[in-house]
């Protein structure tokens, strides 16, 4: 076979020549500039930003250099520097735009002072790590493989380094081996930045938002070559931000802001939508959603309570000298709504009729909570006040119709609840009335004196009308269609014949006004029992023409949130009155939803939110002192002061309420069941006078 022809060898390429030296120095320079813009190296923190060996292009149609400044960063890298809270955020905002702007304005200025100097300098790893030790890598813009902890370089190998000097600043640098570099001044006059031939990776969103990053520019110039030295300056490397870096922040940081401000809005707007969405409802049954007063009180058809009342209601009762200060529910408007409170306060101004408070409750549990206490409270200041009589009603005939139940074997469970007006009886009492005024009852057990009043009542309200009001349906039990003229009777005053002294030759001719605190929700009740009130008393007679006049509460929000009302069916949900105070820690510190801010510093720069803070919204009940719940509100929505956190202020409510529950039940303690049947047994609580 013949022999096979040698193959040509390959014409080896000559390499490219060096660039010129202001070239190569313009490229340090940039990097340089780089570096102040954002500040590359942080002390001992890891470096911000990576840089591979400049990599030079020479163009033989004119002395034009393309440089590859190859500067990599990552999210990660990003994270460890300090220049603003959230600079990684920061720096992901920055547009290629913004960048190229702020560098070139950077190098404008290098350009026009004669601060910057450069020096060269060619020493080994070992001497580097001597003197500045292993760490060395962090403190400039260093190549990490020939310098970092994981480089493959040899300790006695040597690296060539430039040195540049500022007014703030003294930055190591790596450079390339045997290029030519040149003065400062030589090569800033000719470096020129175009940005159409330049490149930032990083996406359109940021210069920084991908996990990795580069640059390319392109210069030109030229330069007298730099002498290099053997050994290194004496120098402590350090940089500081340039003031176009810290423009470039604030504009950076101004836009985060805005777009915070704009994320904040868009979420209010959001929120206020879902709140829309979970539409606000409440009848005596339910209250569900969240809670608009001034709605509500424009659907009821009530009025809010003003200050021009406030004061004559203040005149006719801390005036008298009966009590000390205005009940805190009416300071501060727990207490908000009103149905004829003028003709009351008139009335009683001119002293033209005698005034009886009535109010309720439906025993559904043994043990009432903080939410059932509310009501009770504010009538014993009412009634000492105003120092008239009291009628309570208790409702053990609703909860049965309503919550009862049968079993074949064992029959119905009425009996359960006259049981629970006996427990509830004694937390009402131990609320501090005063027993020659008052008169406790069980419809179970006076529902007869009342019921000529309740027939004329089921006489004066048609069944549509009642399932209009409250939703009943043909599904309902009869009970529930009869109930609510039980609940109208006590407002009139010749249902209590002897408890009130209203003979029954003088039922229509009465005079006596009833006044019912109770919490808004109860409102369709006496909505409809204002409506027939003419039927039961003259209107020409009475001071309200027969009518009964109301005042009502806000809801006691439960623990999980200012949303609705407390409800005894769930334990996690509510304060009672036979927790302990380990059991009120518990729940406070466990399920009592906080409006504070999730971090700390988010606390202390945004505050929190008062209106949705249970805790705060708790002792607004049950704090008596109007200067410490002034400064728990400053603080704790400023996140300063004293009461900056939501543990603390809930620390403070914890303290409030176990005094509170364990001074009602030492109270409760003393009181028996001949004690109950004593405030239960019929018997005159008007004054003769009266």
């Amino acid at each position: 076979m013949p022999e096979e022809a040698a193959k040509p060898k390959k014409k080896e390429r000559a390499p490219p020549p060096p660039p010129p030296a202001g070239v190569s120095t313009g490229c340090v320079l940039v990097r340089y500039a780089i570096g102040s813009l954002l500040a590359a190296a942080e002390g001992d923190e890891q470096s911000f930003m990576e840089c591979a060996p400049f990599q030079a292009t020479y163009m033989k149609d004119k002395p034009r250099l393309t440089g590859r400044v190859g500067l990599t960063g990552t999210k990660a890298v990003a994270k460890n520097t300090s220049l603003l809270d959230n600079k990684a955020t920061a720096l992901q905002q920055i547009t290629p735009d913004d960048f190229w702007e702020a560098l070139q304005a950077v190098l404008t200025r290098l350009a026009s002072t004669s601060t910057l100097s450069i020096s060269y300098c060619k020493v080994t790893k070992q001497s580097l790590f001597e003197k500045y030790g292993q760490d060395f890598a962090a403190l400039g813009l260093l190549d990490e493989s020939q310098v970092g902890k994981k480089s493959k370089v040899k300790p006695d190998q040597p690296l060539t380094l430039a040195v540049l000097k500022d007014a703030d600043s003294t930055i190591f640098m790596s450079v390339v081996p045997g290029v030519p570099y040149a003065s400062p001044s030589a090569s800033l006059e000719n470096i020129q930045l175009d940005q159409k031939d330049c490149d930032a990776k990083g996406g359109k969103k940021g210069l920084l938002f991908s996990s990795k990053w580069e640059v390319t520019v392109k210069a030109e110039g030229a330069g007298e070559e730099a002498a290099l030295l053997e050994s290194m300056p004496d120098a402590i490397p350090s940089i500081s931000i340039s003031p176009e870096g810290q423009g470039l922040l604030k504009q950076v940081s101004e836009a985060i802001e805005a777009k915070e401000a704009a994320e904040k809005e868009e979420a209010a707007e959001k929120e206020e939508e879902e709140k829309q969405q979970k539409e606000m409802h409440v009848d005596p049954f339910s209250v569900e959603g969240t809670i608009d007063y001034d709605k509500l009180v424009e659907q009821f058809g009530s009025n809010l309570l003003d200050e021009a009342l406030l004061k004559r209601f203040e005149a006719l009762t801390v005036g008298k000298g009966r009590v000390p200060a205005m009940h805190r529910f009416l300071r501060r408007g727990i207490f908000f709504s009103h149905r004829d409170m003028h003709s009351v306060i008139s009335s009683l101004e001119k002293n033209e009729a005698p005034m009886y408070l009535y109010t309720g409750r439906g025993p559904s549990s043994s043990a009432m909570h903080l939410g059932h206490l509310v009501p009770f409270l504010f009538t014993q200041w009412l009634q000492k006040a105003f120092d008239c009589p009291l009628v309570i009603q208790m409702t053990d005939d609703e909860k049965f119709i309503f919550k009862g139940e049968f079993d074949e074997n064992e029959g119905d469970n009425l009996e359960y609840f006259a049981g629970l007006t006996m427990e509830n009886a004694r937390d009402i009492i131990a609320c501090g009335f005063d027993y020659e005024k008052t008169f406790l009852f069980s419809d179970l057990d006076y529902v007869g004196r009342m019921y000529p009043n309740i027939c004329r009542i089921w006489k004066s309200v048609t069944t549509n009308t009642i399932n209009g009001i409250f939703g009943f349906e043909g599904s309902s039990n009869m009970g529930k269609i009869a109930f609510p003229a039980i609940q109208a009777a006590p407002s009139f005053a010749s249902s209590f014949p002897t408890v009130l002294d209203v003979p029954s030759e003088e039922r229509r001719k009465t005079k006596q006004i009833c006044l019912i605190p109770c919490a808004i929700d109860q409102d369709p009740y006496f909505r409809m029992t204002r409506d027939i009130a003419h039927k039961l008393v003259d209107k020409k007679v009475h001071p309200l023409g027969g009518k009964p006049a109301l005042i009502h509460s806000k809801f006691f929000p439960p623990l999980q949130g200012a949303e609705g009302k407390m409800s005894s069916s769930n334990t996690n949900s509510a304060i009672f009155l036979t927790d302990t105070p380990e059991e009120i820690s518990h729940k406070i510190k466990a399920f009592c939803f906080s409006g504070g801010k999730e971090t700390k510093a988010e606390q202390q720069k945004h505050g929190a939110d008062l209106e949705v803070d249970v805790a705060y919204q708790w002792l607004r009940f049950f704090l008596e002192d109007d200067e410490e719940l002034e400064k728990i509100g400053k603080d704790y929505s400023t996140g300063s002061g004293e009461f900056w956190s939501t543990g603390i202020v809930k620390d403070r409510l914890i303290v409030v309420l176990q005094k509170l529950v364990a001074e009602h039940q030492e109270r409760r303690s003393k009181i028996t069941d001949e004690e109950v049947r004593k405030w239960m047994s019929e018997r005159c609580i008007r004054p003769p006078s009266s």
